[in-house]
């Protein structure tokens, strides 16, 4: 049973409730001043404190996605990583389709109708990379009328650690940009949803870390370029548009920052404006101070060239952390007088997916007005 299986929660509450059972049925026996006593109230005490606690972490991590499975969880995967790719126009190419799914949506389940998800494999050509995402294609890609035409694009990107998969059914990114087309709100919009993790279980900051994984290089050029090669995709410049929460958001900013030349609008939900150094990330800038200058969002706003793209950043009054960098940051952006930044400030709100389902719908708005632009 995989970790985020409803049974194996269920099966762990059951086990809470049988120890705590057992620790009211037994403590009189246990009651006495011997060792035996003794060791046999710590052990049935921290068997039920360790079973409840699984039991929370269990329903924290199918609310919030944070771990797909037992070897996520453990940083024991083997499928994703960082590979080399020596075949150069090989037979798989640089994105493969391995799987379909359709938006949970009334009206059928044809993609002329819902749009369609697709999973595939990305190989970065210059970075090797390799990656799994989710790419949503809304209905209008299958419709006969629109044959011809191609469609604005955004990558959509988790927070550390994160799944893609939350994006799909936690964060429901195309289920509300499908809603909002409908709606004349938006412009019909592919989505290409993953993780900024794609080295796990390293977190890499999208840094091109000297002598490892080359992240904002896979984000900047090759991601871009293997999906405009399957797909219908606008090729304009700054014609994409990028979208993170949390370390994803920080992504997506630094990302439009740094090559506005690819994408002409990035989101930040609940972003934070410097790449942190700690266990999960090791030394991202082996000693090269540019490298950690160019990851620190508000020294690159006051010391580089204003960059022709568009950011929004997002926060609370109550419940975020970021709040005051988030003003500063914006006062910042303000002062280039070209960068165009705008934000969504909420009264209250905690650092969660409650948070950020309220603010997607008008992040997609405003990626898509933006990108019309162009």
């Amino acid at each position: 049973m995989g970790l985020t299986s409803k049974k194996v929660l269920v099966l762990a509450v059951l086990f809470a409730v049988l120890l705590f059972v057992a620790t009211v049925w037994l403590w009189p026996r246990l009651a006495r001043r011997n060792w035996r006593a003794v060791g046999g109230r710590i052990g049935i005490l921290a068997a039920t404190q360790a079973a409840i606690f699984a039991c929370v972490g269990l329903a924290a991590n199918q609310a919030f996605g944070f771990y797909a499975s037992w070897a996520d969880l453990f940083g024991q995967e083997t499928d994703q990583g960082v590979v080399v790719d020596h075949m150069a126009g090989g037979a798989t190419g640089p994105l493969r389709v391995v799987g379909t799914q359709q938006v949970q949506m009334a009206g059928g389940s044809r993609p002329q109708l819902t749009g369609q998800i697709q999973k595939v494999d990305i190989v970065g050509r210059t970075s090797h990379i390799a990656s799994p995402a989710f790419i949503y294609l809304p209905p209008e890609y299958f419709q006969p009328q629109y044959r011809t035409r191609t469609f604005p694009a955004s990558v959509i990107l988790t927070g550390y650690p994160g799944t893609a998969q939350a994006l799909v059914s936690k964060l429901n990114y195309p289920r509300t940009a499908q809603e909002l087309a409908k709606q004349g709100r938006m412009e019909p919009m592919i989505l290409v949803m993953l993780r900024p993790t794609v080295a796990p279980p390293r977190d890499t900051e999208c840094v091109d870390i000297p002598g490892g994984p080359q992240t904002e290089t896979f984000f900047g050029r090759d991601l871009p370029d293997a999906v405009s090669a399957h797909y219908r995709v606008g090729k304009k410049p700054g014609g994409w548009g990028i979208i993170g929460d949390s370390t994803g958001g920080y992504c997506a900013l630094k990302l439009a920052m740094h090559h506005p030349e690819v994408y002409g609008a990035g989101a930040g939900l609940s972003p934070y404006y410097k790449a942190p150094i700690d266990p999960t990330t090791g030394d991202l800038f082996q000693g090269n101070k540019e490298l950690k200058n160019r990851a620190d969002l508000a020294w690159f706003i006051k010391h580089q060239p204003a960059p022709d793209t568009s950011l929004l950043v997002t926060s609370s009054k109550q419940g975020e952390s970021n709040y005051k960098a988030t003003l500063r940051f914006i006062d910042a952006v303000k002062a280039t007088k070209k960068t165009h930044v705008s934000s969504i400030i909420l009264d209250s709100g905690g650092h969660n997916f409650n948070t950020w389902r309220r603010e997607i719908p008008p992040t997609l708005q405003w990626v898509s007005a933006r990108l019309a632009e162009r």
